[in-house]
């Protein structure tokens, strides 16, 4: 197995995390049916991504720190969306 690279394994990391936090904005976009929104946040979902694969497709050991990083930039996400329950879901309509 080949040495790992710290710099490498962090980059990964914080893109996986970036990515999945966009993931979850977007889903948010979609669920609150807002075209621009989802649009954008689709567009900045993908080059995130990329990063991602072709950092890690060199050593397949990296794959660990996306799975680390795609799990904590989901629970942030939540985390800055969570609303108390009962309330209306973030992006929803005013009644």
């Amino acid at each position: 197995m080949a040495a790992i690279d710290p710099l490498t394994a962090g980059a990964v990391f914080i893109a996986t995390a970036a990515t999945d936090a966009v993931y979850v904005m977007f889903t948010s976009a979609v669920v609150a049916r807002k075209r621009i929104p989802a649009a954008t946040w689709s567009a900045i979902w993908y080059l995130l991504s990329s990063y991602a694969v072709i950092s890690y497709t060199e050593n397949a050991f990296y794959v660990a720190f996306a799975a680390i990083g795609s799990w904590a930039g989901a629970y942030a996400s939540l985390t800055f969306l969570h609303r108390p329950p009962g309330g209306p879901p973030v992006g929803a309509a005013p009644e």
